[in-house]
């Protein structure tokens, strides 16, 4: 068989990313061979495949959902904003050029579609199952003419799509009505229904509500999912959270040792791959939250300075807020600092960039001897090294090349004192590591916080990826579903005036 679905919904973050790798995780449960799909992302949270493609973060949990190696034919299309106004294309996993909206929309994006719908047969040729997710809305009219992601992918496909509706933020079945009503007849026809996503309360009273809405439109919900807490898995478009506020939910399991350890992460602009934190607030004892101003540092037994698409604009940023002279109190006064990646740059002396900002030279805070020159080839890589005597695996992003003059090694970078820079991603991921690093920040903090001994980052996301299954499983019509995705969209689904303009 070749089946498939599209996962759609009403708004940005109504839950596509996670339904898709739910459904993934309970396809591959029943021993069908799925993979995961979205032919346009735009995210600057990305991930390097094996075979050194990037693609969104998103997909590659995803295609850890169906227990599949994560490749480029799973995110053809990747747009990495740099700007309100403009963006880097990144096709088939290698950046091609910068973008303003216009120029993508007016032209660039159809010419693509020929790509992303080869990539997807490619997928249906070689998996049981194609989850394909959309981006957005597929009721966004203006950009009907020219989508690769939402409709325009359905039809091409002859997939059967499921709206989903966060009714957590209220007005789902606006949004479901809304959503089909703007639809063209030819796309309304492979809009098979609707699924509900953070569902908080008792069920029968909104059973009432879905009864109205399969009178309206003619199409049924096909599952009502509760709101499940603590979940963390990586996210798409944005944060999930306050600039301001915790990283997700930490594990609630007390700290092994005396004292906690509270983690500070500078929300700085264009922030890319803010989920290297997230191995942090996976430790027992450890709080994690973002901030924005200079005060909120003093507590902190460690700041991170994350990865940003925009290295340059992240030093002004930091300058502005008055976080740079916070830092450079920290690094005097011996009190931990990270920096991965764009972080790690601006924790250098110099950067020579000419390419993402094309600022020139610019002065950065001088806290690690090293000097930046950013080369108009993007590096990707997926480096394994050592480091505090532990094995350590990760992946590279940046334009930026790094001179190291002077500290001790670590991983690519290097560390002086307490403050450390690198710019692998994901190094946290490795627990061994991430032990002795946090021991090391710890005793740099004076903290009597002791890593506790067992956490497995890898079996926490797979019990998280698990948990998604399940909640498919058991509050999805799945026999439906899997009826959706044998047979296609009911041939009898009715049109629901006025249609698309």
């Amino acid at each position: 068989m070749s089946g498939g679905l599209l996962v759609a919904g009403t708004t940005s973050d109504a839950g596509k990313s996670v339904v898709t790798a739910g459904i993934c995780r309970w396809l591959v449960r029943q021993g069908v061979k799925v993979a995961p799909f979205k032919g346009q992302n735009m995210s600057l949270n990305s991930f390097v495949t094996r075979e050194g493609a990037e693609i969104g973060r998103a997909q590659a949990m995803q295609a850890q959902a169906a227990r599949v190696e994560p490749t480029a034919l799973m995110n053809p299309v990747l747009l990495k904003p740099g700007s309100d106004r403009s963006s880097q294309v990144v096709l088939m996993g290698r950046p091609v050029g910068e973008l303003s909206a216009r120029g993508y929309h007016g032209g660039r994006q159809q010419a693509l579609l020929g790509t992303v719908v080869e990539c997807l047969q490619e997928l249906r040729a070689t998996h049981d199952v194609v989850i394909c997710e959309g981006a957005g809305s597929p009721a966004e009219i203006n950009l009907r003419r020219n989508d690769i992601v939402n409709m325009g992918i359905a039809r091409a496909a002859g997939f059967p799509v499921v709206v989903v509706g966060d009714i957590d933020r209220g007005g789902v079945f606006a949004q479901f009505f809304g959503t089909t009503a703007l639809l063209a007849p030819e796309d309304q026809a492979l809009v098979a229904g609707y699924l509900v996503n953070k569902f908080r309360g008792d069920v029968t009273l909104l059973e009432p509500g879905l009864d109205m809405l399969h009178g309206l439109t003619g199409r049924r919900t096909f599952g009502v999912l509760p709101y499940a807490h603590g979940l963390g898995i990586d996210e798409e478009d944005g944060m999930g959270v306050s600039l301001r506020g915790a990283v997700r939910e930490s594990v609630v399991a007390p700290p092994v040792g005396e004292d906690v350890l509270r983690v500070a992460v500078c929300a700085v602009p264009l922030m890319s791959n803010f989920t290297d934190v997230d191995a942090l607030a996976a430790e027992p004892g450890v709080v994690v939250r973002f901030v924005d101003r200079p005060e909120e540092l003093a507590d902190a037994d460690l700041v991170v300075v994350p990865g940003t698409r925009g290295t340059v604009r992240a030093l002004a940023w930091l300058r502005e807020r008055g976080l740079a002279d916070a830092l450079v109190r920290r690094a005097a006064e011996g009190r931990p600092v990270l920096g991965v990646c764009g972080g790690f740059q601006a924790l250098g002396e110099h950067i020579e960039d000419d390419v993402e900002s094309r600022a020139g030279a610019v002065e950065a805070l001088g806290l690690l001897p090293v000097r930046v020159r950013f080369a108009p080839e993007k590096t990707l890589a997926r480096p394994v090294g050592e480091a505090l005597g532990e094995p350590v695996e990760g992946y590279e992003i940046h334009h930026g090349v790094a001179d190291v003059r002077g500290g001790e090694p670590f991983l690519d970078g290097c560390r002086v004192g307490s403050v450390w820079g690198t710019h692998w991603h994901g190094s946290l991921e490795s627990d061994g590591f991430r032990r002795a690093f946090l021991r090391e920040v710890a005793a740099a903090a004076g903290r009597r916080f002791v890593p506790a001994p067992d956490t497995s980052f890898g079996a926490l996301r797979e019990e998280q990826l698990d948990r998604l299954g399940d909640l498919i499983e058991e509050h999805a019509d799945t026999d439906a579903l899997w009826k959706l995705i044998e047979k296609g969209p009911p041939g009898d689904l009715p049109f629901v005036p006025p249609g698309a303009p």
